[in-house]
């Protein structure tokens, strides 16, 4: 059995979880676009240097308890992952 700050607590989890989902989603949404626009205007699309400000800027922006390594640790995976996924648009 469940104790009801247990049950409340998962839920806001879970919460949460679909608002990280929903953003990712949102996200990979606009990096798509963005790959189209840049490819079409024949640019490339793979920019490190902007991806190391956005880092740069989110440790600066992070307020905790996340720590500044996690902060670039997850955020590098969802870059990485981004790739994957419009690898093929």
């Amino acid at each position: 059995m469940t104790d009801a700050l247990t049950r409340r607590l998962r839920e806001q989890i879970a919460e949460r979880d679909r608002a990280i989902l929903d953003a990712a989603n949102a996200r990979l949404r606009l990096v798509a676009e963005l790959k189209h626009h840049k490819e079409t205007e024949g640019m490339s699309f793979a920019d490190p240097e902007q991806e190391e400000r956005l880092l740069s800027a989110l440790e600066g922006a992070n307020g905790g308890p996340l720590s500044n390594e996690g902060v670039r640790a997850l955020f590098s995976e969802i870059l990485a992952l981004t790739k994957r996924e419009i690898a093929d648009d």
